[in-house]
């Protein structure tokens, strides 16, 4: 039973290779908080790695070690009070949505044991479904994605400080930026193309590992959930979305081809969602009376995942779906940064009736800001400016991402 503290940090002369840009936020939690820290997020995206380099001395148990499972799930203070090490900081349990009831054994944890807690899991709707009533109170969620761009360039020794440099400039607008000395189009290309989950760090351009993440990814984690009743359907509709990013998004359409209905469509697309491979991008309408819809756009948290999908690593000149790839790319990075920095903005997008469209609406309190996203050169639709002049204007492009 892996129940054993880690013996000091062995990565702590490669801590750069790991920087997230979450550390000094989890770094801080119990320093000022005592809940339960929760980190969740996708298979691959490094959550382990994570809290055991965070916490270096702390307590490790994986519940994927089926001695560790039956313990957990003995439910019992006195069971727990054994397994445990004294002087011990802190306790990870890795892996929790995998016990049947994760909420239960976290809450005797909390509420009888004088220790702080962390637990890490791959599915959001999973861990939270069964420990939302009985941790109320007890908790504060975190989350981790694939790596953003500046992760990725520290990481691989590119540079040597994180930091927002995209999500700066569509917030705060022009800012001197300086002159790069690597090849940015390059790395722009590889990372279109496969991605940013870390494992891609070292093995970069790996087909073979993304088409075999994608499979255990869709197929372990998301299928066998017992929430999917139809896994044809759920494995051809993200196929499908897959596809389409960046386009508006039509349950009506979907639940045709697919012959299914669009109840069921919505739901395998929220589940999706919940587990992190993909999220929605709602419309943004104002006031007025001019913009569409309810319908949202779908894009990936990974465009490696997405490309993995769809089976097509092709180079990026090469294909068609270039402009889209880069729009998803960016949207993402902007979703990541949003959440990690707490900004509080909400990412939509703008659409007329007459199909005038801006990529990437920001919207906080009175604050609005317009992206278009080019992989090319590019203008915000005069249509938006005029409906909105107060609004801040950006283009975002391959050549001024970064």
């Amino acid at each position: 039973m892996n129940i054993y503290p880690l013996q000091g940090n062995p990565h702590a002369d490669q801590d750069r290779r790991f920087k997230r840009h979450i550390d000094a936020r989890l770094k801080e939690h119990f320093l000022k908080r005592k809940e339960i820290l929760i980190l969740l997020g996708s298979r691959q995206t490094g959550k382990t790695t994570l809290v055991r380099r965070i916490f270096p001395n702390a307590q490790y148990l994986l519940v994927d070690n089926e001695p560790v499972r039956r313990m957990l799930e003995s439910y019992d203070i006195q069971v727990y009070r054994g397994a445990l090490l004294p002087g011990a900081p802190e306790l990870i349990i890795d892996e929790i949505h995998l016990l049947s009831n994760p909420g239960r054994a976290a809450k005797i944890l909390y509420d009888q044991l004088p220790l702080k807690l962390i637990l890490t899991g791959s599915s959001s709707f999973h861990i939270k479904n069964k420990t939302s009533e009985s941790l109320a109170g007890r908790k504060i969620d975190y989350f981790l994605f694939p790596l953003t761009f500046s992760e990725y360039l520290v990481q691989t020794g590119v540079e040597e400080e994180l930091n927002y440099s995209l999500f700066d400039y569509i917030v705060n607008g022009a800012t001197e930026r300086p002159y790069k000395l690597f090849d940015k189009q390059q790395i722009l290309s590889r990372v279109l193309r496969y991605g940013l989950y870390p494992q891609l760090v070292n093995q970069p351009m790996d087909e073979e590992y993304l088409r075999n993440f994608a499979d255990s990814l869709v197929f372990k984690d998301v299928l066998e959930l017992n929430l999917i009743e139809n896994k044809r359907v759920a494995a051809d509709l993200l196929k499908m979305l897959a596809y389409q990013i960046g386009n508006l998004v039509s349950y009506a359409e979907l639940a045709t081809v697919l012959g299914a209905d669009q109840r069921t469509v919505k739901r395998y697309i929220e589940l999706f969602e919940q587990s992190f491979l993909l999220f929605r991008l709602y419309p943004f309408t104002g006031s007025g009376r001019n913009e569409i819809s309810k319908a949202p756009k779908v894009y990936f948290y990974d465009t490696g995942l997405r490309n993995a999908l769809i089976g097509d690593f092709s180079e990026i000149t090469l294909r068609p779906d270039r402009g889209a790839l880069f729009e998803n790319f960016i949207i993402a990075e902007c979703v990541k940064a949003n959440l990690y920095t707490q900004s509080g903005y909400n990412l939509r997008y703008w659409r007329s009736k007459q199909k005038a469209e801006v990529d990437l609406v920001l919207v906080k309190d009175d604050r609005l800001i317009g992206v278009e996203v080019k992989y090319g050169k590019g203008t915000v639709s005069p249509a938006f400016t005029r409906r909105f002049p107060e609004a801040h204007i950006r283009v975002v492009t391959a050549e001024n991402f970064y």
